[in-house]
């Protein structure tokens, strides 16, 4: 097949380091890119190529990314994108995946994330095209260290406008000095949730599904306790 039919190219137009391993860009691809909130687009550098998590809505004019870096030699795409800068491109597939989307079915909406795995949840709360009023929507994100929380303040005034949006996010190290002024949630992202969860009165197999997006180990856990219990999305994060 023609590559001209199977790929696009986006400019990185702004860049933002969250922390030393953190950052964020923004692109603006060539040509209309359309995909479904939590979707995640192919982008490629160098033949090289990975699936990233989109955090921008589909009404949004650039495509927003928030990546982890991954040293080498385990890393491979993501320490040519860390030294990208303004004015420099990738390649993307022209066609969004993935089956991680808002499931509008369920009253319960129950969303466990660590670090960049919030970026398909921001992307949801953002859309204009998801009617989240009518659901019950609780987000939990953990982090090592808060500078990790790429979108802490955006969640929090989301929390704070809708009542029927909790943001909860948890550090898993609070003694650590990066995290002297941390006066949040403490402990990791799963036991929080295990510890929690029997407060959500009325909860079932048929009003209620869990999503889990981001670490690995996170995301099994949390599998192995409640997928055969309620409805179940996963996405797990690890993109060298």
């Amino acid at each position: 097949m023609d590559k001209k039919k199977r790929f696009t190219t986006g400019e990185i137009v702004k860049r933002l380091n969250v922390t030393n391993d953190l950052w964020k860009i923004w692109l603006k691809v060539d040509e209309k890119f359309s995909f479904d909130p939590g979707q995640y687009c192919t982008v490629g550098y160098e033949g090289i190529e990975r699936p990233y998590s989109i955090a921008s809505s589909p009404d949004e004019d650039l495509v927003e990314l928030f990546i982890e870096l991954v040293p080498e030699p385990d890393g491979i795409l993501t320490p040519l994108l860390y030294n990208l800068h303004e004015g420099e491109k990738v390649t993307l597939r022209k066609r969004a995946k993935g089956l991680f989307k808002f499931q509008n079915d369920y009253e319960n909406q129950i969303m466990l994330t660590t670090v960049t795995g919030i970026a398909p949840i921001v992307s949801m709360m953002r859309s204009k095209n998801l009617d989240k009023s009518e659901h019950n929507i609780w987000i939990y994100e953990g982090a090592s260290y808060i500078d990790e929380f790429g979108y802490l303040e955006e969640l929090s005034e989301i929390s704070s406008k809708y009542s029927n949006i909790q943001f909860i996010p948890t550090c898993s190290r609070p003694d650590d000095p990066k995290n002297k002024d941390w006066n949040g949630m403490t402990g990791r992202v799963n036991d929080i949730f295990n510890n929690v969860f029997e407060k959500i009165e009325g909860a079932n197999k048929d009003n209620t599904i869990i999503y889990a997006c981001g670490h690995p180990e996170m995301v099994s856990d949390i599998s192995k306790k409640y997928s055969d219990k309620y409805n179940f999305i996963e996405e797990k994060f690890w993109t060298t």
